[in-house]
């Protein structure tokens, strides 16, 4: 397996996983929260698309399908339209509307399509190529992609385990 092979395979799991997560969901669990301060399935979808697309566009040096593939408008959040969920507090997140799963599938779809063309322009030794300074020691292309990865492998538990609390509270 390459480097290109085993990065696609592990954002698969994410773009599948998540396809489990809003399989049938109601509406009304798109947006429940078992509190006032906990992020919804909603929100953790598109916070997934989100981080996936924001980092891997600068990255690829590429426009985020957030703004050319038109799912700004599609979604139509109450957020800046350059919001991507890192840093919203309980009251932005409890604004995020019941919109249809569907179209969140959508987004992460199209996110998934560019991370997925962004590895596999890739040689194994870009790996190796900074792309963040800002840090000590300076962020590879390589740390960035698994840092993505594990953020939203995390964030689709959260909204793994949230399905199964709506569920069990009649919900879902």
């Amino acid at each position: 397996m390459t480097n290109d092979e085993l990065l696609i395979d592990a954002f698969d799991r994410v773009r599948q996983g998540v396809g489990r997560v809003l399989d049938g969901l109601a509406p009304a669990a798109v947006t429940w929260r078992p509190d006032p301060a906990a992020n919804s399935i909603g929100w953790l979808v598109w916070h997934i698309a989100r981080v996936q697309d924001v980092q891997v566009a600068a990255i690829a040096a590429t426009e985020q399908v957030w703004r050319s593939g038109g799912w700004a408008d599609r979604l139509a959040l109450p957020y800046e339209a350059d919001a991507s969920g890192y840093g919203q507090d309980a009251a932005e997140v409890g604004r995020f509307p019941a919109v249809d799963p569907t179209l969140l599938t959508g987004y992460l779809d199209a996110a998934h399509a560019a991370t997925v063309a962004a590895i596999t322009a890739c040689q194994d030794a870009d790996l190796a190529r900074i792309v963040d300074h800002r840090f000590d020691p300076p962020v590879t292309l390589g740390v960035r992609l698994v840092s993505i990865l594990a953020d939203d492998l995390q964030h689709l538990g959260q909204a793994a385990y949230l399905r199964g609390m709506a569920e069990r509270a009649g919900v879902a």
